[in-house]
């Protein structure tokens, strides 16, 4: 997450360990969150109405099989994707099935990057659904008594980090939600500070348009107010490959050879990719920017394809050597982008905010993924409509849950599939944020470690106290 080569946020150690604290705050509120479920319903089991009137407390009869939220840790631990706790006897907790998520996939997460300020933050962390009770009503982290200490451990959340690239240009690190299923962006607070403190303010966005703009477009935009002059669609000649047939890349293996030597048909068939891509930012009104992200063994007959096709689909187009020579690298970029930010801006929507949620899904599958349609499990319908008639959830954002691998659902499907349906088996309700999550494909929320982890190589020298082996 720091970057690399001349491209590098220092200090490079302590960021990577941790340096912002805000991940180790979000687990520690939405730990937290759950150590009050399971309490709770420990004292509810062991304690009739009248002794948890002494301690101050209502009977919440929560349903053990009906719990939304998990644990999470900041680490990549697939034995807990799936556990039972609560094992032992009656002052042991509750035993139940529960599970872990990566930290970053955690609804706090989301929350962050999308509050206006503490008082946004306090409210949003108080409407969170930790599960439900057995006439199916909610229970938040308010029924719970849990909501304000959340906010003790985030209160300082919400600062952005101040920090600065190898060559001391500034940069804010804020918010890190998992883009899958969440927004996928850096805060809307650490875009309002940047538009104060910089001449020009460049936000990321996680992912392909397909899900990064197609959030930021249609969520964060909406959220935040803002419009950009420009979005710059970030390519590699082996990503472009990849899409046009290239073999897999598998962890642990050597690059196959496809990927770094010249071959013009297979870039040709994969760049309808980012042509399709091109075409999603289009339709916002905005100007889009090619960044051919430079390797070594890009080749000139290969970089002019891209950048023919990219100006055929209506794009600007640079190269970057950003990694390699820092921002001497970039300046052909950095002109193309400064560019088009005089461009006229004609920003719209996709959907106006009144859409029904199965209609927009409709919208975005069609207009973004390049599906033929949607269909839903017969749960997962009744369920969306039970909360297009909510009107508690008439201001809820669409947030697509799906594979970053593929324009469809299925991630071994590239380039630009053609003739297929969007399954949507659920939707996620993360009532904090105020986002309905309609899932597609099959998506964990907890990432494994592989047989050759980063750990293997890291290590102190105990002479200087410096970390080695990061990167």
């Amino acid at each position: 997450a720091a970057g690399g080569g001349k491209a590098l946020l220092i200090p490079m150690t302590e960021f990577s360990l941790g340096l912002t604290g805000d991940i180790n705050d979000i687990t520690n509120a939405h730990n937290l969150a759950m150590v009050a479920l399971n309490a709770r319903m420990q004292h509810e089991r062991n304690y009739d109405d009248a002794e948890l009137a002494k301690r101050g407390l209502r009977r919440l009869d929560i349903d053990p099989t009906n719990v939304e939220m998990g644990w999470v840790i900041d680490f990549c631990a697939q034995g807990l994707r799936n556990i039972i706790m609560g094992i032992g006897g009656k002052m042991d907790g509750f035993m139940m099935a529960s599970k872990f998520g990566i930290s970053v996939s955690s609804e706090l997460m989301a929350i962050l990057s999308v509050v206006r300020d503490l008082k946004d933050l306090r409210e949003r962390l108080g409407k969170i659904i930790v599960a439900y009770d057995k006439k199916g009503n909610p229970v938040t982290t308010t029924d719970l008594e849990v909501a304000g200490a959340m906010c003790a451990f985030m209160r300082n959340t919400i600062n952005p980090t101040l920090m600065c690239t190898v060559e001391y240009q500034p940069v804010l690190v804020h918010a890190g939600p998992f883009a899958n299923i969440a927004v996928g962006q850096s805060s809307i607070i650490g875009d309002r500070i940047g538009l104060k403190m910089f001449d020009y303010h460049i936000t990321e966005s996680g992912f392909a348009a397909d899900i990064g703009f197609e959030k930021f477009w249609n969520v964060k935009c909406r959220l935040s107010g803002l419009a950009p002059n420009v979005s710059i669609l970030t390519v590699t000649i082996r990503a472009l490959k990849m899409h046009g047939g290239g073999p897999a890349v598998v962890a642990g293996r050597p690059i196959p050879e496809e990927y770094s030597k010249e071959n013009l048909e297979l870039l040709e068939k994969g760049i309808v990719n980012m042509t399709h891509l091109i075409g999603v930012i289009r339709k916002s009104g905005i100007s889009p920017v090619v960044c051919i992200n430079s390797f070594h063994t890009d080749t000139k007959d290969e970089i002019a394809l891209v950048r023919k096709y990219a100006e055929q689909a209506g794009a600007r187009c640079a190269v970057s050597e950003h990694w390699l020579k820092g921002g001497e690298g970039a300046l052909e970029l950095a002109d193309v982008v400064l560019d088009a930010c005089n461009d006229k801006v004609d920003f719209k929507f996709l959907y106006p905010l009144e859409t029904p949620l199965r209609k927009r899904v409709e919208i975005i599958a069609k207009e973004v993924y390049g599906a033929d349609g949607v269909s839903w499990t017969p749960e997962a319908e009744a369920k969306a409509k039970r909360l297009e008639s909510d009107p508690a959830m008439k201001d809820f954002m669409t947030m697509m849950v799906k594979t970053h691998l593929s324009l469809s659902h299925d991630p071994t499907r590239k380039g630009v599939p053609k003739g297929w349906i969007l399954p949507v088996r659920d939707v996620l309700i993360f009532a904090g944020a105020k986002f309905l999550c309609p899932m597609t494909g099959t998506i964990s929320l907890m990432p494994g470690t592989s047989s050759d982890p980063a750990f293997r190589r890291i290590d102190v020298d105990v002479e200087t106290g410096k970390v080695k082996g990061l990167f």
